[in-house]
């Protein structure tokens, strides 16, 4: 893992340099992302199929996963993991439930009345990766805040694995979370199938979801004709520390987000050299232990790396303009730092709050903005699965008060049939 020395004259460049998977071309891949979505839209159920065939190596009779398939996996899955589930459902939904917004009015002037309607997203298109790894943690992050919002109406996509079957964790926890409409179909197909709708799979009205770069893309693609909850990239980890953090833990934290994918960044900003070699060591030993190291390596070696600063004002600053998508504040007293925060997706504030307990657990969404993102959007919560609308009430003696004005400000702005709609009345 590279350690580099930064300070205001070259912080940016090395920030630039982590991201630079940022900005490489996706022509190619979007070529191939419309070719798929063309051909969805054109032939439906039959282009899953093919794709799935094509890229999963399996052949389907039915997209639909059956009621049988879901019980079969809950019992193979064990009442102790679904005992986990369980629990780490009602953390979510105990922590989103505070995230619920209520329509409200009121009463500008006696004739006057105002306000905002609150309702949910009627149909919801969740995806759930099954690729590298199989991912139950994000049926329950993506479908709770979506029933607590109250949305009726949610389809989940999945590839299949090579038996043609779904991974049973993943549907432990759609049968945990309430989810019955289930399709075998991944990747940019599984997309324009949600968006536009097949012979078997109803459109939805937005799709919500992490997955691979084809994925991504696709989401891209379609948006417009429904929402998106946003186009995530690699994984990213971002720990702040000085000489006295315990650089197990640091080297623990790297590596978790690290085993996500070779283009996940894990990153160290610490005020203390000698802390920077402990943790380069301590990334080397424990990687050796664990199973997915070949992925760790490339992750570290090519997109880690420690960042040695003078003072901690620093470290923030270069945080900040980090924007990571997990920060761990590994300082002592840790919450007094919070305030220096400005982008960030999660953060999780002490030795002893590891990113994996809100991937899996704490309640927070791990739905989180990466690539920089975190400068201007917000984890997945409630407010993806609303929808607002304005309620504007006038009695007739209010609009009269004020007809002229109206009138003025539509003449002026060239709209005649604007100000016609106030005349007529009066």
């Amino acid at each position: 893992m590279k350690i580099v020395n930064i300070d205001e004259s070259n912080y940016m460049e090395e920030i630039k340099r982590i991201f630079k998977r940022d900005v490489e071309s996706f022509s190619k891949i979007d070529e191939a992302v419309e070719s798929i979505v063309s051909n969805v839209i054109k032939n439906g159920d039959r282009a899953l199929k093919e794709y799935t065939k094509k890229f999963d190596g399996v052949k389907l009779d039915s997209l639909k996963v059956q009621t049988e398939e879901i019980d079969e996996a809950l019992e193979s899955v064990g009442s102790d993991f679904i005992s986990i589930l369980e629990e780490a459902k009602d953390n979510i939904w105990d922590y989103h439930s505070r995230q619920l917004r209520k329509s409200w009015t009121y009463n500008k002037t006696p004739g006057i009345m105002l306000g905002q309607l609150v309702t949910p997203i009627q149909r919801v298109g969740i995806y759930v990766p099954g690729g590298k790894a199989a991912y139950p943690s994000t049926v329950l992050m993506d479908s709770v805040p979506a029933n607590v919002a109250g949305v009726k109406s949610i389809a989940m996509v999945t590839p299949p694995m090579k038996n043609g079957k779904v991974n049973p964790y993943i549907l432990a926890a759609s049968r945990v979370c309430g989810i019955e409409e289930i399709y075998k179909v991944g990747g940019a197909q599984s997309i324009a199938a949600l968006a536009y709708g097949t012979e078997t799979i109803k459109p939805v009205n937005k799709i919500v979801g992490p997955g691979n770069v084809y994925v991504a893309r696709a989401k891209k693609r379609v948006f417009g004709t429904v929402a998106i909850d946003m186009i995530a990239g690699p994984s990213e980890i971002c720990i702040v520390a000085e000489g006295k953090a315990n650089s197990k833990f640091i080297a623990g934290d790297l590596l978790s987000q690290a085993e996500h994918d070779e283009m996940a960044a894990a990153i160290l900003v610490t005020t203390s050299y000698e802390l920077a070699l402990e943790v380069e060591k301590e990334l080397e030993k424990q990687m050796k232990t664990l199973s997915r190291n070949e992925i760790m390596e490339r992750s570290i070696n090519n997109q880690g790396v420690i960042f040695v600063v003078n003072n901690i004002e620093f470290a923030f600053k270069v945080v900040n303009e980090i924007a990571p998508e997990h920060l761990e504040i590994m300082l002592e007293n840790p919450l007094e730092y919070v305030s220096m925060v400005e982008n960030a997706g999660a953060i999780f504030l002490g030795q002893y709050s590891p990113e994996p307990l809100g991937d899996y657990f704490a309640g927070p969404n791990h739905t989180l903005p990466t690539s920089g993102t975190a400068k201007f959007s917000s984890p997945l919560g409630v407010d993806d699965f609303i929808k607002k609308s304005s309620l504007i009430y006038y009695e007739n003696k209010e609009l009269l008060a004020v007809k002229d004005k109206i009138i003025k400000f539509a003449e002026n702005e060239g709209l005649t049939a604007h100000a016609n709609s106030i005349k007529v009345r009066y």
